[in-house]
């Protein structure tokens, strides 16, 4: 059987090798929910400095890469997931933020759905899932992009379905306010969420009920997206 040939990496010519050097770096906020609270994804450092204190998931950006390449590398490695949500968040450059050398690090968030990981391989590279409100020390600046990346995604989810990149695919409208609950830190009113969410017709309802909680059960949804691209296409401000 052919077998591609592996590319090689491109040979570069350094232009400016006189002038400083610096480590570019991405690190990856990764966000999950589960049972009500808002979690994030944290593993000991490997490299000293600071080695075997808490840090967000990130690497050194290679030559070859892209930055958004490198994130999702380092996003795959850890959980085995790819085409997930993921967006660029901000760049961190203040001159001494690591005592390591000097180094820019581009934070990126993402959410996954806890439900499609792979746990394994998560346990693996020794990565832990904390509640965003009991999260231990973080290393350098790592709760500041976790505390831009919160703000963030409070400011998304009012207007993008955001949030139904953390749900499993099926769904309560009890569930989806939880979550939402989760991301804006306070408490909503259960009629109000309903008949806003409801408003925008982008929920499939099923013939399926989630009966965990309770004997009656609550009927299941999932999130129509051909809908959704077609009323943003037209214009459509979608807010919750």
């Amino acid at each position: 059987m052919y077998k591609e040939k592996e590319q090689e990496p491109v040979a570069l010519y350094d232009f400016y090798q006189q002038k400083d050097k610096m480590y570019v770096a991405t690190d990856c906020i990764i966000f999950g929910f589960d049972s009500g609270s808002l979690k994030l994804l944290t593993f000991k450092r490997r490299v000293e400095p600071l080695k075997g204190e808490w840090s967000l998931i990130g690497s050194f950006v290679k030559l070859e890469e892209n930055v958004s390449s490198a994130a999702k590398r380092v996003l795959e490695e850890i959980t085995g997931l790819t085409n997930v949500f993921m967006e660029e968040l901000k760049t961190y450059g203040v001159a001494d933020r690591d005592p390591g050398y000097r180094c820019i690090s581009i934070g990126q968030y993402a959410l996954i759905r806890l439900n499609e990981y792979d746990k394994e391989l998560v346990e693996q590279h020794g990565a832990v899932w904390h509640d965003v409100n009991d999260l231990p020390e973080l290393v350098l600046d790592h709760r500041q992009m976790v505390d831009d990346a919160l703000e963030e995604l409070k400011r998304k989810a009012r207007y993008r379905p955001i949030g139904f990149e953390l749900l499993p695919e099926k769904f309560t409208i009890p569930q989806l306010q939880s979550l939402y609950e989760a991301i804006y830190q306070k408490e909503l009113d259960s009629r109000n969420f309903r008949k806003k969410v409801m408003s925008h017709n982008v929920l499939i309802k099923l013939d399926e009920k989630d009966k965990s909680s309770s004997k009656r059960g609550a009927y299941l949804y999932k999130f129509d997206h051909d809908t959704y691209e077609k009323l943003i296409r037209s214009g459509y401000n979608f807010e919750i």
